[in-house]
């Protein structure tokens, strides 16, 4: 399966609801031991998230990592300060510190990365005394927006051409599943789960919202017949409606999202 292709134009226009997890996680991390301190942002996307990084520790260097060249286009356009906010080509796959971090921060990527719990020990290893490792992925799989673009996916239709494109439930790990790992790692870990209820507005909102996350692969996969793309999102659509009709003030869509924070206490 090939790595999906962004659109950040897309990705943001939801950006005010996208940043709230972020800034919840931000709250919760505690104060970095370096001065300045060194901070990657694994995932960074078109790294409007990532300036917030730098504008919490001011004198840090802040390097956003993503593997996407349409994203790492507009974060360096819009975002790159000189030396200290800067953005680099890397796969979080395979990405290992190349020298000691005092933050290593992870926003809606890992859930991307099969088996990503087993790389906490490398990233946890290239922290700083009392450093920290945190995170935030997505645990609305079950969710209907997901599990119908799935059912979808696999019916007689399209499951020739979209088999094993969509991400399920293991794509993820429970929050007592990380609490596990990072405690195990010697880590001090802080771990917990909200679930906001977004109120979209304008015409098939949930749709417009996957299309700039969950909704890619599909679309990478079936980007050289728009015919065939049109309609499964017509499809999709129609599903969608049923499942989050809009009310008077808009459309509420729930979001379950798992956070954790991670300080290495132990060498």
């Amino acid at each position: 399966m090939a790595d999906p292709t962004w659109d950040p134009t897309q990705y943001l226009r939801h950006a005010g609801h996208r940043a709230r997890p972020f800034a919840d996680l931000l709250a919760r991390i505690p104060d970095l031991p370096g001065d300045p301190p060194r901070i990657a942002d694994l995932g960074c996307g078109p790294g409007n998230l990532t300036a917030l990084l730098a504008a919490r520790w001011p004198t840090a260097h802040v390097t956003g990592y993503d593997n996407s060249p349409e994203m790492l286009q507009r974060a360096r356009a819009e975002h790159a300060d000189a030396d200290r906010l800067t953005f680099a080509h890397a796969d979080v796959r395979t990405w290992e510190p190349g020298e000691p971090y005092d933050l290593i921060f992870s926003n809606a990527t890992l859930q991307w990365v099969p088996g990503h719990a087993d790389r906490f020990a490398d990233w946890i290893a290239g922290l700083v005394p009392r450093g920290t490792f945190a995170f935030q992925v997505p645990g609305n799989f079950d969710a209907p927006s997901h599990r119908l673009m799935r059912e979808l996916a696999a019916s007689p239709r399209w499951r020739d051409r979209l088999a094993d494109t969509l991400r399920h439930d293991e794509a993820v790990l429970t929050p007592e599943a990380y609490l596990e790992r990072l405690t195990g790692l010697g880590c001090a870990a802080d771990v917990w789960e909200t679930t906001y209820i977004h109120l979209l507005t304008g015409e098939d909102p949930v749709l417009d919202w996957v299309k700039g996350t969950g909704l890619r692969p599909v679309l990478t996969a079936l980007a050289d017949d728009p015919e065939a793309a049109q309609a499964f999102e017509d499809e999709y659509r129609a599903a969608l409606r049923e499942a989050y009709p809009t009310g008077d003030h808009g459309t509420p869509f729930p979001f379950r999202r798992v956070f954790a924070v991670a300080r290495r206490e132990t060498w």
